[in-house]
């Protein structure tokens, strides 16, 4: 049996834009650049001590005005500095870190895949046509003023009520995003930037969390050559025996 690879730590990254890079044959490829400003542990969680195994990772600087006393003393105890965002990631026992380690750029490579969970840009108060994609009503034969409106709601009397969940007008976007399998174009070490491959969801300077891939299917699965199905369905019938010559006629 092949061992378990070891759950790694993520990272916890800001989104500076996106851009695009040429490959080797020329070819530009659209990117989202993300940056890691003195990514550092700052707890570590233990199943003895709190049942289960996780990294505490803090991001940035803070102004130590703007952090409560809690706080202070939780940094102080690992001796850093204050951090701007904190965050858990599970990890396997033998991936955990000392506190106070650093993380760079290079704890991911290039070509691999990895997940990434954002927060969405926040669009406000939207309507059911923008928000779920609706046709909306018609504009004609006795339609007034509500072409837009996403129609009836509710059912008769019974039950007499809208069900939770019914796609109406309502709040738009603003809601932790994540997308499965997104590829690491390169990454720079010095200045401490990853390129991911495509959009990421967000607005500019938001905080990214970046992890390996937990369903990466890509590389695993072999795909086997086509075969036409006339020249199947001939190799499954089993051959067929040639007619016997018909005997002579008497003379």
């Amino acid at each position: 049996m092949t061992a378990k690879k070891p759950l790694r730590t993520g990272l916890i990254t800001t989104k500076l834009g996106m851009t695009r890079v040429f490959n080797d044959a020329g070819e530009h490829v659209p990117v989202t650049v993300l940056k890691l400003d003195e990514v550092q542990v700052v707890a570590v969680r233990t199943k003895e001590k709190d049942g289960y195994n996780a990294v505490q990772l803090g991001v940035g600087k803070a102004k130590v005005k703007n952090v409560s006393k809690a706080m202070r003393g939780h940094f102080a105890k690992a001796k850093l500095e204050p951090k701007m965002k904190l965050g858990e990631f599970r990890v396997s026992v033998d991936a955990i870190l000392e506190v106070g380690a650093a993380l760079t750029a290079s704890h991911f490579k290039a070509g691999q895949f990895v997940d990434i969970t954002s927060t969405s840009i926040g669009k406000g108060f939207a309507g059911a046509m923008k928000r779920h994609h609706f046709k909306g009503l018609r504009a004609t034969h006795g339609v007034s003023v509500t072409h837009r409106s996403h129609g009836s709601t509710g059912q008769r009397q019974d039950p007499g009520k809208v069900f939770k969940g019914k796609k109406m007008a309502g709040h738009m976007g603003d809601r932790r995003v994540t997308t499965l399998n997104v590829q690491v174009v390169s990454v720079d070490e010095e200045q401490g930037l990853i390129f991911l491959r495509g959009s990421v969801s967000g607005p500019e300077g938001s905080y990214v969390r970046i992890r390996d891939a937990v369903k990466n299917k890509r590389a695993k699965v072999v795909r086997a050559p086509e075969v036409n199905k006339k020249d199947a369905k001939k190799a499954e019938r089993p051959a067929e025996k040639k007619p016997e010559a018909k005997a002579e006629k008497a003379a």
